[in-house]
């Protein structure tokens, strides 16, 4: 009988499926199609209709994409025993008869992607083919020849297995937790992940060269970094920072990446409405993380737009404390972006590690808007002349930050140059805990240190801005150590809270001005309340105050005022952010800026579940909030989701509120995932800001 006849009689091919993805650690992927890891082998079992007899003249073919092409690496033919030339191989492993198993290898730096398997037979002049099936390699970071090895095995778990996480935002004195799911598991999310990259200009320009180039970690994250935004192709998030949301969804509501990438899918690609940046991160975070690269969210408070790349951020106000745009330079609350972890052969091992990759759109790279991959290693150091995109990334943690009040056209005075407020308490999750961990000594070194000094010269150096101080007709302050005016002020001022400030209720305020020499001081104090966007960007004018105080011989007095709920609710309805100034102006002396961001805080919301959380088993949760207005509050809707815990987001009417009433809703999940689980709750209501919360929760396997 003949090898061709045999081939031609396999009746079953027995992928091990179970056995193959437990040791390729994608068992919670939800897909029945085969997913592997490269670098790894993996067995594959044939079952005939009739005995084997000779297998000496077997060859494999697995290739992948729209041309498959050895000389690009996307097609392999390799035989039994022999590593064929592009590193793949097969052996043949101690069988049954009428069942053969084979153990075949991907080499470390395969393309990823969906590929197909043939079987090809020769006998004399004939040659049969089979085909066995399909498969999807991804990257793996367990393996050590791969670029993307992780040695350490609690952060595999936590940056490529972990498919929940916490994203931090607010301001730099009160960080605050948001939960986000990022599903990379979940069911069409590796299929929505690849289309991603299907999708992708490259792709569409020459698609053959596009998918030979997926074996390069830092050639995919950057490719997903343009495709997570829809400024250039049909990508995943139409980004907006202004104006309503009407005509999609305001990014505040969103809590998952899973919904959006599946809400692009269905609707064949055109991009969903709205993103901002964090919801750029967590989209990026999931579909790198279901590719196999690991990957992390980042945080960045005071984080800087530097639009010139000269290292200074210039603010304007005028003597009433109102932003003048004279500048496009801006300086975000927080902007989140992501980090990647992989080698960079394109630098050199010295920038291995941690990549700064940015989908949220800002500026163009090489024509598209994209960023990154950045080393950290890269930006601590200074070298903002490496790929990809470091000088903007060096700028958003180190520029400089220079105040000035435009009394007129001809009249402007410097009042204040801060070397030390951008790039503040940059912040990830920690590997198995929900804690924050500070990752800025990975980005620059002490601020005010002499290595700081010379990092930030050699990037002035390498940027070509060698007198920042002639870049605009207004002279560039000198780079101080600490906060510093141009001529020092002879009062200081402090902006404080009174109590913690809570949606629904009054803010209470108090300015504290202290007179810092010996003479009679008379000031007049303009204060303003602004609601803004995280952006800094105002949206409203909620209070405007003006006062003249005097002050003897280092004489300390206080102003207190009030923000009332009636004054900031109509404006704080879609987001919880108020920045208050006082522009504190002497008739013969230096003014004083005093600024403060306040962040209203979520009221009260509980979620407990009531029993054991076990695989397949019905549990309830029990969700207690209240509504923070002395008003009815109608229509809101109670929204939960969790990965492994429920497989569409859950949707419950909450058709009525009275007056601070506290309301109790009960609901069920069915787990189908064991181990720990984040079940994230939102009651969205149209007369306030989301009231957002999150419990973990251990789910027990299947009994």
């Amino acid at each position: 009988m003949s090898c061709v006849f045999l081939a031609l009689k396999i009746g079953k091919v027995n992928w091990q499926s179970k056995l193959n993805k437990a040791a390729h650690h994608t068992s919670d992927y939800s897909s029945t199609e085969l997913i592997l890891r490269r670098g790894q082998p993996f067995n594959i079992s044939l079952n005939f209709k009739t005995a084997a007899q000779s297998w000496d003249n077997i060859t494999f073919i697995a290739s992948t994409g729209p041309s498959p092409a050895e000389c690009q690496q996307t097609k392999a033919i390799f035989s039994l025993s022999e590593e064929g030339a592009s590193g793949w191989s097969a052996t043949q492993e101690p069988s049954e008869p009428r069942c053969l198993t084979f153990t075949i290898l991907s080499p470390a730096d395969a393309v990823i992607g969906r590929y197909k398997l043939q079987l090809q037979v020769l006998a004399g002049s004939k040659v049969s083919s089979k085909d066995l099936g399909q498969f999807v390699l991804l990257f793996n970071p367990w393996c050590p020849d791969d670029d993307v090895y992780m040695a350490d095995e609690k952060e595999r778990q936590e940056y490529v297995l972990n498919d929940s996480g916490i994203i931090f935002q607010g301001v730099e004195k009160d960080i605050q937790e948001e939960a986000w799911n990022y599903g990379q598991f979940e069911e069409d999310i590796l299929d929505i992940s690849l289309a991603v990259l299907d999708r992708s200009l490259n792709h569409r320009e020459d698609p053959a060269e596009d998918v030979s180039k997926r074996n390069s970690p830092v050639y995919v994250s950057r490719v997903i970094s343009a495709m997570v935004n829809s400024n250039d192709e049909k990508g995943v998030l139409e980004g907006k920072w202004s104006g309503k949301f009407r005509s999609g969804t305001n990014p505040l509501r969103w809590s998952g990446s899973v919904s959006i990438l599946r809400r692009w899918h269905r609707a064949r690609y055109r991009p969903v409405r709205y993103g901002q940046c964090w919801v750029f991160a967590g989209v990026t975070c999931t579909v790198l993380r279901c590719l196999g690269i690991p990957t992390r969210v980042i945080t960045n408070f005071n984080s800087a737009h530097d639009k010139d790349l000269n290292l200074s951020i210039d603010k304007y106000i005028d003597v009433s404390g109102n932003n003048l745009h004279l500048s496009e330079d801006s300086v975000w609350n927080f902007h989140v972006w992501n980090e990647s972890w992989f080698v960079r052969r394109d630098l050199g091992s010295f920038y291995d590690g941690w990549q700064v990759l940015d989908a949220t759109p800002q500026e163009k790279s090489k024509g598209v808007y994209q960023c990154g991959p950045a080393s950290t290693r890269a930006i601590k150091e200074g070298d903002v002349n490496l790929d990809y995109d470091s000088p903007f990334v060096f700028a958003a943690v180190n520029a400089d930050c220079v105040t000035w009040i435009r009394y007129s056209k001809k009249r402007k005075e410097r009042i204040y140059s801060d070397t030390r407020k951008i790039g503040k308490f940059i912040s990830t999750k920690a590997v198995g805990t929900n804690s924050r961990v500070d990752v800025t000594a990975n980005y620059k070194y002490p601020e005010g240190s002499l290595k700081e000094r010379q990092v930030y010269k050699k990037a002035l150096k390498l940027l070509g801005v060698k007198r920042p101080e002639k870049r605009s007709k207004i002279p560039r302050p000198r780079r101080f150590s600490r906060t510093q005016p141009a001529q020092a002020p002879s009062i200081s001022g402090k902006l404080l809270l009174d109590a913690s400030p809570v949606v629904g209720q009054d803010i209470l305020l108090t300015l504290t001005l202290k007179n810092l020499i010996s003479d009679f001081k008379t000031i007049k104090v303009k204060l303003k309340a602004l609601a803004i966007l995280y952006t800094r960007k105002p949206k409203a004018e909620i209070l405007q105050l003006h006062r003249s105080v005097k002050l003897g011989a280092e004489e300390v007095k206080e102003i207190s005022f009030k923000i009332s709920y009636s004054q900031y609710k109509n404006s704080l309805m879609d987001d919880r952010k108020i920045l208050v100034t006082a522009v504190c102006q002497i008739k013969r002396g230096a003014s004083l800026l005093v600024e403060k961001d306040i962040v209203l805080q979520d009221p009260f919301l509980s979620i407990k579940v009531l029993g054991e959380a076990v695989v397949h088993k019905p549990v309830n949760v029990e969700v207690t909030f209240t509504n923070p207005l002395s008003d009815e509050v109608t229509d809101c809707v109670l929204r939960a989701e969790g990965s492994g815990l429920l497989k569409e987001q859950l949707r419950i009417r909450v058709e009525r509120m009275a007056p601070m009433e506290t309301s109790t809703v009960e609901f069920e999940i069915i787990p189908y995932r064991s181990g720990t689980r984040q079940l994230q709750v939102d009651l969205v209501c149209t007369h306030f800001s989301d009231i957002k919360g999150f419990v973990m929760l251990h789910v027990a396997p299947a009994q």
